[in-house]
């Protein structure tokens, strides 16, 4: 039986660290955030649009790799671009919230905001990520997603999210 993870939560609190160790802790793949490699070679301010492409180009990757494997980790999902929508312009286009309707996964892992802020050219929000980590418990509940919050530091986290998985009884 396949089984699809996200990984989700606010910026910078590790999400892209976190699934590539449960990838290669069950040997299986993990999708990269396209919005990094997106956003990376843009020359310009991005736009409502960039997101909606982000978007679509997520939404397939994840979907790809739950074709492709028994097992998949993705490093983000709609929900990612539902919140950064909401936060940035305010809504949420239509075309989101059909894919955010569409997308599956098996269980969530909601990655806390107790990791130390990483600055980044892409990153925007340091001072908003608890208010955005409401939005994201709010979102998983109001749709009633399976989920779990992940807290703790390296290898800390990693166990953590195992054990929300193992105890969620989500065989790998």
């Amino acid at each position: 039986m396949k089984k699809c993870i996200a990984i989700t939560g606010p910026e910078s609190t590790g999400k892209s660290w976190l699934a590539e160790k449960l990838a290669t802790h069950f040997g299986t793949v993990w999708v990269p955030e396209y919005a990094r490699q997106y956003l990376s070679n843009l020359q310009r301010p991005y736009t409502l649009a960039d997101v909606e492409h982000i978007a679509q180009e997520q939404f397939y990757r994840n979907t790809e790799a739950v074709l492709r494997h028994d097992t998949s980790f993705a490093d983000t999902e709609m929900l990612v671009c539902r919140v950064w929508c909401e936060v940035v312009f305010g809504n949420v286009p239509q075309s989101i919230v059909n894919l955010l309707n569409k997308q599956h996964f098996d269980y969530y892992l909601l990655c806390d905001v107790d990791l130390e802020w990483t600055p980044d050219p892409l990153r925007e929000h340091p001072d908003r990520r608890q208010e955005i980590f409401g939005r994201y418990l709010e979102l998983l509940d109001t749709m009633k997603l399976p989920c779990g919050i992940v807290r703790g530091e390296g290898e800390e986290r990693l166990g953590n999210a195992l054990s929300l998985l193992d105890n969620n009884f989500i065989t790998l």
